[in-house]
Order: structure tokens, then C-alpha cells, then sequence
């Protein structure tokens, strides 16, 4: 069985993602939508969809019945109307991170997810890279014994610009919700919703934040603490640090190619490839195919929901991204 992709947006992460498609025998690309019909158009020539399909608006893909699942690759302000608008329409949706702008609209797109019986997820596509396995299965078997603090960052400077999604507050621009979701996921993923949110940053000229540090408490005692910029280039590394050693994820946190885990005394390097090809060079998609195999896996066996980045967890990232933004000031237009 194979499965008919179809893409919303045709930016950046939807060219990635449909080179992605590539790699994955069972899956194919079969129509894409724009909000113009030569970006459309364009789109569809790159990658081999059907002129027919290249559609100009949103609702035209929407309402086609030859399509098993739906990737919405467009702004974060648009994550939730064109989630809604799919899943509304009887269409499986993975949609791009973050979730949502915030924590409301992610709760009514999973209702929808739940109210139409269709599958959704977040597209953290980290989560599957194999690196991100093993550290689950390593921390699951005790490897670090207990884990007392997860630390991560990820920052670039981007030069600022106006016109720009990232200094754009109405389409949820910024370094939290763009960069830092990253180190909050990983730590939700470790030790799922923090007890206690404190956070600090800098808002710019343009309305957004342009760095970011968040401290999550636990009730257990753990921490764990994540930063973001887009004013300067930080480490982009990670580490979860237990009673007994630690692992670190080596730059890009979100991508790595291995794992180093220090167990007891003794430390050893994983290798565990995840965007590149057997030849070692950077592979058609970056990675993001395992998020498809998994999707894949989920709808071959009926279920509407992932086991790995559940709907619940995600809307809990979001309330930990909101409890963030509330105490850096940081507002989007309408939210």
C-alpha cells in the first residue's frame, strides 16, 4: 500500500519535505497547494506533481479524495486555520512545528483531529531521527540512571529584515517559537510537562523575540533548561545529564548524526546517521523521511494519533511555550 501526499505551502521545509518523499518507497506526492497558482505551478514541476493538482488556494486541496495525508508546511500563524480546514474536510494531517501559535488553537485543532476521526501530528520530526530513538531506549533502560537535567540551545543570527517570517509578529515570528521549541520538546520528551515555567529575553524593535533562556522546574526536582536566538550563534547542542552519566547530542541537537553517552565511568560514541547517505553526504530531505515512515506505521494500523508525539504532549509544549512567552512580554497580533 502506498500513501498519496499532498503539501500545503511551498517554502522552504515543503521543498525539503518533499524531496523527503523520495526516500520513502510507499510514498508519493501528488498534488500541492499555494495561495498563488504559479508558486503552485512551480512547485509541482520540481517535484513531479501533476499540473492539474498544482492547486491555487487551500481549499481546492482540501477537497480532493485522492490524497491519504496532508503535510501543512506554511507560517505558524497559519498551522491552525489550515489544519482545521483539512481536517474538517476528512484529511490526515502532519503539520509543520510549532504545533500552533499557542496553546488554545493547538487544543482545538486536536478536537477536530478527534471530532472527525483523523489522524494529526506534529511534525517534530526529530523525534524519529535514530539518534533520538536510542536516546529514549538508553534512558528508558537506565543508562544515566535518573534523569536530573536536560539542557539544549539552538541559535543563528539572522540578519533582521522586516519582510522575513522570523521578524514578522503576525506570522508568529521569532527565535522561541522557531528555534527554542526544539530544546522544549527534547525536554518534554525526557521529562514530559514541566511543574514551573520562568523565563527571560529580549524583544526587538520589530515586536519579536530575538533571545530567549527558559528554566522548567519539576516537582521531582529536575530541570531543564533551553535557549534560542536569533541575535548570535550558540552551541546548538544537548545534554541530559542522570544520577549515573549523561548523553550528549553533538550540533545540531535536532539533527544529529550520533550520540555520546558517558555510563558509569565509561563513554563511548554512538553512530547513528540520520541525514545523510552511506556515501556520507547530505541526503535527499535532511532527515525528515522518518517522520514519514512513522506516519506511514500509525495509518497502516488504524491508529489516529502517534505514540511517540502524542496530541496531548503536544498541546503541553505549547502551554510551556505560552507560560515562556507571558513572562518575556511576547504577544502576536489577535492571540
Amino acid at each position: 500500500m502506498s500513501f498519496r501526499w499532498g503539501i500545503v505551502g511551498t517554502g522552504t521545509i515543503a521543498r525539503a519535505f518533499a524531496a523527503a518523499l523520495t526516500r520513502v518507497p510507499d510514498a508519493r506526492l501528488v498534488a500541492v497547494a499555494s495561495r498563488s497558482r504559479k508558486n503552485a505551478e512551480a512547485f509541482g514541476a520540481e517535484h513531479g506533481v501533476a499540473a492539474a493538482r498544482c492547486y491555487p488556494a487551500y481549499e481546492k486541496l482540501a477537497a480532493d479524495d485522492d490524497i491519504d495525508v496532508v503535510y501543512v508546511a506554511t507560517p505558524h500563524s497559519e498551522h491552525h486555520q489550515n489544519t482545521l480546514l483539512l481536517l474538517n474536510a476528512g484529511r490526515n494531517v502532519l503539520c509543520e512545528k510549532p504545533f500552533a501559535l499557542d496553546a488554545a488553537q493547538a487544543a482545538e485543532m486536536v478536537a477536530a483531529a478527534r471530532r472527525n476521526n483523523r489522524f494529526l501530528m506534529e511534525a517534530m520530526w526529530s523525534r524519529f531521527l535514530p539518534a533520538y530513538v536510542t536516546l529514549r531506549e538508553l534512558i528508558g533502560a537506565g543508562a544515566i540512571g535518573t534523569v536530573l537535567c536536560v539542557e539544549a540551545d539552538f541559535g543563528f543570527v539572522a540578519p533582521p529584515d522586516p519582510a522575513h517570517r522570523l521578524f514578522d509578529p503576525t506570522l508568529g515570528g521569532g527565535s522561541l517559537l522557531d528555534l527554542g521549541v526544539y530544546p522544549i520538546s527534547l525536554a518534554s520528551m525526557v521529562l514530559g510537562e514541566p511543574d514551573r515555567v520562568t523565563a527571560s529575553g529580549r524583544i526587538g524593535p520589530a515586536g519579536v523575540d530575538e533571545q530567549v533562556a527558559v528554566l522548567s522546574g519539576y516537582d521531582s526536582g529536575a530541570i531543564a533548561i533551553g535557549k534560542s536566538s536569533i541575535r548570535s550563534v550558540l552551541a546548538c547542542t544537548g545534554r541530559i545529564t542522570g544520577s549515573d552519566g549523561h548523553i550528549e547530542l553533538p550540533a545540531p541537537m535536532y539533527c544529529p548524526d550520533e550520540l555520546v553517552v558517558w555510563s558509569r565511568g565509561v563513554t563511548e560514541r554512538l553512530s547513528l546517521p540520520a541525514a545523510r547517505d552511506g556515501e556520507g553526504d547530505e541526503a535527499a530531505g535532511g532527515g525528515l523521511h522518518h517522520q514519514v515512515l512513522h506516519v506511514h506505521e500509525r495509518l497502516r494500523a488504524g491508529h489516529l494519533e502517534s505514540d511517540v508525539m502524542s496530541l496531548d504532549e503536544s498541546v503541553a509544549v505549547m502551554r510551556t511555550l505560552d507560560a515562556a512567552r507571558r513572562q518575556i512580554g511576547l504577544t502576536f497580533p489577535g492571540r
